[in-house]
């Protein structure tokens, strides 16, 4: 899969954005009754976001180069963007900035990631001896694990090709992924609004556009999540999932940016003390180290 022109992109995501805000959530009033469009029609967003309707024509038809910081935070006011939504927009505006003209707002193009994990990362992993701790990419690449990580993650990481991948066991696996992951609909639309994300930040991955390619031709539910346009940012949240022979696991998880290896995520899950989790994450580190499956009382429910 190629890069997307980006101008198609900014279309689309534009479109849909809009699409989804009615004029009661904006604060406009909504005359009549037979509204021809889903949402905002162009005029409104234009009068929002404090331009002309030419202007945001041309703009939600591509043309943002040239578009100022002010008037890209004008849009993404009038259009409700949430952070990682804006975020994106500022991405779309740089890559549909000519390439000799002045610089665009926005973050300058970030590299590919690091596909190796330096050895003094992997001892900070390996230090990390009570949760279950990982090193990705945007790709949703396992690059390394510790021990508690690797039991854990035993169903993503069964597969021979490697580096294992996530978003390819959500979306090529999905029979395996139903059984790991308890909220696997929700884990859907987050993968790929993730990677929609991803690929705004780096346009020119070729390993990150060809496993888009590869998921696009390949999982008709992938097709559908990523014509969402939605996008999300790697946060702090909840993950449950079901372990084979240790059972149900409801998990905190902290996913931190390395500063030194642009690109990287360190993934911490922990439980509180006391919980049934934390009681399965110590039955899990004891079949982790021994092999010998869990007790009876701790089998999958």
């Amino acid at each position: 899969m190629t890069t997307r022109d980006p101008r198609t992109e900014i279309r689309e995501f534009l479109s849909s954005r809009r699409a989804r805000l009615t004029p009661e959530q904006a604060g406009l009033p909504a005359y009549g009754s037979n509204r021809r469009v889903a949402g905002l029609r162009r005029e409104e967003v234009a009068l929002l976001a404090g331009v002309s309707v030419d202007y945001y024509v041309r703009m939600e038809r591509g043309g943002l180069a040239g578009a100022s910081d002010g008037v890209l935070d004008a849009l993404a006011s009038a259009l409700r963007l949430d952070e990682a939504e804006r975020d994106h927009l500022f991405h779309l505006a740089r890559r549909a900035a000519a390439p000799s003209g002045p610089r665009p707002p926005g973050p300058a193009p970030a590299p590919a990631p690091a596909a190796t994990v330096r050895s003094t990362l992997r001892q900070v992993l390996d230090a990390i001896s009570d949760a279950p701790a990982w090193i990705g990419n945007g790709r949703y690449d396992v690059l390394a694990a510790n021990q508690l990580a690797r039991a854990l993650y035993a169903p993503v990481l069964a597969g021979p090709r490697r580096p294992a991948n996530t978003a390819r066991f959500v979306f090529l696996n999905p029979e395996a992924a139903r059984d790991f992951f308890v909220d696997y609909d929700h884990i859907t639309g987050d993968v790929a609004a993730k990677l929609r994300m991803e690929a705004g930040r780096r346009p020119h991955d070729d390993e990150l556009n060809a496993l888009i390619g590869e998921l696009s031709a390949c999982s008709e539910p992938f097709r559908r999540r990523w014509a969402s346009q939605d996008v999300r940012l790697r946060r702090s949240g909840r993950k449950r999932v079901r372990h084979p022979v240790v059972g149900r696991f409801d998990l905190d998880v902290e996913s931190l940016e390395l500063p030194a290896e642009p690109g990287l995520h360190l993934n911490v899950y922990t439980a509180p003390a006391g919980s049934p989790t934390a009681d399965n994450l110590a039955l899990l580190a004891s079949w982790a180290a021994t092999g010998r499956p869990a007790p009876r009382s701790a089998t999958p429910e």
